[in-house]
């Protein structure tokens, strides 16, 4: 009997509708096919929810988009999360979007949710660091919601002279890095379901 095609959601801390981490989780979607895998892109402007208030939550509960955001997350075994670095820190958007998917819901907890999901974690950053600040913080936050972070990361620096006209990347170097990243992710999901 074959093992299910690992089922992984790609996302960007950006609601910006030309940001470079969103032309970044397009091309990690890309690639996770590539490689194998089947990869959802989502764009989490389509997904607008409140900044996190225990009183709204106990109020009215987890807001619909969040609840959607929750199904969608159950249906894949595997995440890319790729995150602009704002002031050196990860973004307010995936801080929020991640505090509301932690939350229990109803007879649901919050954190079984992120069990045994693996993720890899990427950025873009004008800067000449590529935003490696903002993985180590992504990279923690996931751990501490209990998803396993792949130790190969990928910072992309002097992000807007990196991309072409159509969104690729202009340096096969980074690409073949991006390409190794997902590869891994798909091949690590692909024998957690052996097991």
């Amino acid at each position: 009997m074959s093992n299910p095609t690992p089922s992984i959601l790609v996302f960007a801390g950006s609601a910006r509708a030309d940001s470079l981490n969103k032309r970044l989780a397009r091309l990690a979607a890309d690639s996770v096919g590539q490689q194998g895998g089947n990869a959802t892109f989502i764009d989490l402007r389509d997904y607008p929810i409140p900044l996190y208030d225990g009183d709204l939550e106990r109020e009215t509960g987890i807001p619909e988009h969040a609840r959607t955001l929750r199904k969608l997350l159950e249906q894949h075994n595997g995440l890319v999360v790729v995150s602009p670095e704002y002031n050196g820190f990860i973004t307010p958007l995936l801080k929020n979007t991640l505090d509301w998917l932690s939350r229990p819901d109803q007879e649901h907890e919050g954190l079984v949710l992120f069990r045994n999901r693996v993720a890899a974690v990427m950025s873009a950053s004008p800067g000449g660091f590529g935003g490696m600040r903002s993985l180590t913080l992504a990279r923690q936050l996931l751990n501490n919601l209990g998803v396993t972070v792949l130790p190969d990361q990928l910072a992309i620096p002097r992000a807007p002279q990196a991309f072409d006209e159509e969104g690729r990347l202009k340096d096969s170097a980074l690409q073949e890095r991006l390409d190794r990243i997902c590869a891994r992710l798909v091949n690590t999901l692909a024998r957690l379901g052996a097991e």
